[in-house]
């Protein structure tokens, strides 16, 4: 037998909100959406570096090198999660919940166990639908690396640990996520590692996060710009006269655009993002109307200032 190994690693724990009343309603619509969703989850784990260990029921465990990763993961989820959800009815929607623990854990295989796991389940149990619960041992690698705020819950009891963990909620979008489930410290029985089925699951069944609503909106604007861009050059081409007057149209509505994106990222700051895209267009302006003098060297450098000035106020 070989010996026990060890390690330290970032454990993302998730299941569906309400998966019971769910599978009630529509056992067949339900395992589809679970599917699509989980295949959703599964696309952005691996894109920021992490692996699915396992999926039981409604639930996914996967873990992370990096913790900062583990939480972008994370956030990119419940966002991507919620934008579809934005298109369904209410009592229609799958909401997820996320806990995230840095812990300690025993790795059998391709599997792992131990406190580090439970802890993570217990998060996660306690997290609001569409919310994320991480651990403070996850807070103290992430706080000043994620453009994000995170409100205190307190001491969360954990079964068959004497100490509780201390909790933070995360503010999905810039602080507008909806107001952590629970701050009180009253015990409550945690669920098992790899629960079978909707253990701890709540009646509250909350609406999607405000920055998934701002993405289902953006993606159809996007689309429409892009259309937009064609039809312009179509336009330009067939009546050419010698000019291409359609690259204006075509830089503002590709600056807008770049806009409307960063504004519903979570995985950078959005701000500075902004100042970056609003940049960019200026340089642009300046590259076609050329005349040999760099005029947008000086906004640009108040752009830079300006970052500059965000970031150290941010620290």
């Amino acid at each position: 037998m070989s010996e026990t190994q060890r390690k330290l690693t970032t454990i993302f724990c998730a299941d569906v909100q309400d998966y019971t009343r769910l599978m009630g309603a529509d056992e067949e619509g339900t395992l589809a959406m679970l599917k699509h969703y989980r295949d959703a989850m599964s696309r952005l784990i691996d894109a920021h570096g992490g692996r699915v260990i396992n999926t039981w029921g409604d639930g996914v465990i996967a873990e992370f090198p990096s913790v900062v990763e583990c939480l972008r993961a994370a956030m990119d989820v419940q966002n991507e999660l919620a934008g579809r959800n934005a298109a369904r009815p209410a009592d229609g929607r799958m909401l997820f919940r996320i806990g995230i623990n840095l812990g300690d854990v025993i790795v059998d295989g391709d599997d792992i166990y131990g406190d580090g796991v439970n802890i993570a389940a217990r998060l996660q149990a306690s997290a609001a639908a569409g919310g994320i619960v991480i651990s403070n041992t996850v807070y103290d690698q992430v706080r000043n690396k994620v453009a994000v705020s995170f409100d205190f819950l307190g001491p969360l009891p954990v079964k068959n640990i004497a100490d509780a963990v201390p909790s933070y909620a995360v503010r999905i979008g810039g602080g507008t996520s909806e107001t952590p489930l629970r701050t009180d410290t009253t015990p409550s029985p945690a669920p098992q590692a790899r629960p079978g089925g909707d253990a701890g699951t709540r009646s509250d069944t909350k609406a999607a996060t405000p920055m998934g609503q701002l993405a289902a909106i953006a993606r159809p604007m996007l689309g429409i710009a892009g259309l937009a861009v064609v039809v312009l050059i179509a336009i330009n081409a067939l009546s050419w006269r010698g000019v291409f007057w359609s690259v204006w149209p075509v830089l503002g509505l590709a600056v807008l655009s770049a806009l409307v994106w960063v504004s519903v990222q979570a995985r950078f700051d959005r701000f500075l993002a902004a100042l970056g895209v609003i940049g960019l267009g200026i340089a642009g302006i300046n590259v076609l109307t050329w005349h040999g003098v760099f005029w947008s060297g000086w906004p640009l450098l108040g752009i830079g200032i300006v970052a500059a000035l965000y970031r150290i106020i941010r620290r």
